[in-house]
């Protein structure tokens, strides 16, 4: 003969009647029930948002998907079927001819334009993160006369169109003697307002406290910015060289009025000349998009190694209470 089930047991607890007296109280525990299924409308819209949402995401990534199998193709295949995706037939030739391989007289001087690139962003990338850091630091931590007036010029460089600036960034250069050269190139991008508005906005957040340990340790300004502040900066710092390698990598203007000669083009100003048919006659869509697309990897690499620094902090748990 089966038993019948049985209730919980109650639990007993402590209230307090009177001051200094006790009293159990019995409470009944409710034995915990079946979780409520979640309802077919709401699983049906999620599935619904997954699914626009990736279409949304393949739509974006259409672009480039022709783009990859474009430098694959012949040319006549990629003037005939210029959306297709499967090449037909298979074909390396664009690539050959970017890197030396083919006729001599094919050959587009692109070595050149990717080692001038890498060149000038290197030290552009370099010097930004430099100087943009030394100035962002005395912007927020050195106390001297017009140092708001100066932020605040900082802050208007940063409106003004760059288009505006090429003009008189022609003369400078043109009277400095420096035209078509790599100075030219290099040393009006050196420090950017945007890169120094970053880098001040991070060492306002650092807590002073470090600082001040640090000059009690005997350190100066220079070697307290250098061993104590700058480390703590890591993430800002990241961020500053994708913005400054991405910037530098893909400047086309600046590149455009400090130079006339072929041995200086970039990737950016060699491609424009090579699109506007400077070079050859014919579409060539083949070796135009092969092109766009090794420009192009550097920047992604970049940008997807260290996409996770952007917004980590760095000094959490520096000063502790």
């Amino acid at each position: 003969m089966s038993t019948p089930p049985t209730m919980p047991a109650p639990i007993r607890r402590a209230t307090r009647t009177k001051p200094g007296t006790w009293a159990p109280r019995t409470t009944q525990s409710s034995p915990a029930g079946p979780r409520a299924p979640r309802s077919t409308g709401r699983r049906i819209l999620l599935v619904a948002l997954y699914l626009l949402l990736t279409g949304i995401g393949l739509l974006y990534l259409l672009p480039f998907a022709i783009q990859i199998a474009t430098s694959f193709k012949t040319d006549p295949d990629a003037a005939a079927n210029p959306l297709s995706l499967l090449p037909d037939p298979f074909s390396l030739e664009s690539y050959r001819r970017l890197f030396g391989l083919g006729n001599a007289g094919d050959a587009v001087p692109f070595s050149t334009w990717l080692g001038n690139s890498v060149l000038v962003t290197l030290f552009i990338t370099a010097g930004r993160v430099f100087f943009d850091s030394l100035a962002g630091y005395a912007l927020a931590r050195l106390d001297f006369r017009g140092r708001n007036l100066l932020f605040n010029g900082l802050l208007t460089v940063m409106s003004v169109p760059g288009v505006v600036l090429l003009i008189p960034k022609f003369l400078v250069l043109n009277q400095l003697g420096i035209f078509d050269t790599y100075a030219a190139m290099i040393i009006p991008l050196l420090v950017d307002a945007a890169g120094v508005f970053i880098m001040r906005q991070f060492f306002l957040s650092v807590p002073k406290e470090v600082e001040e340990a640090a000059r009690i340790d005997g350190a100066g300004v220079f070697r307290t910015f250098w061993s104590v502040v700058l480390p703590m900066a890591r993430p800002a710092l990241i961020t500053l060289t994708i913005l400054s390698f991405q910037g530098s990598w893909n400047e086309f203007t600046h590149f455009l009025v400090a130079t006339q000669s072929p041995q200086y083009q970039t990737l950016t100003t060699g491609l424009a000349s090579f699109v506007s048919g400077s070079l050859s006659s014919g579409t060539q869509y083949p070796l135009k998009l092969t092109a766009a697309l090794l420009a192009t990897i550097p920047v992604a690499l970049l940008f997807f190694a260290f996409q996770r620094h952007f917004v980590r902090s760095a000094n959490s748990g520096a000063v502790k209470e």
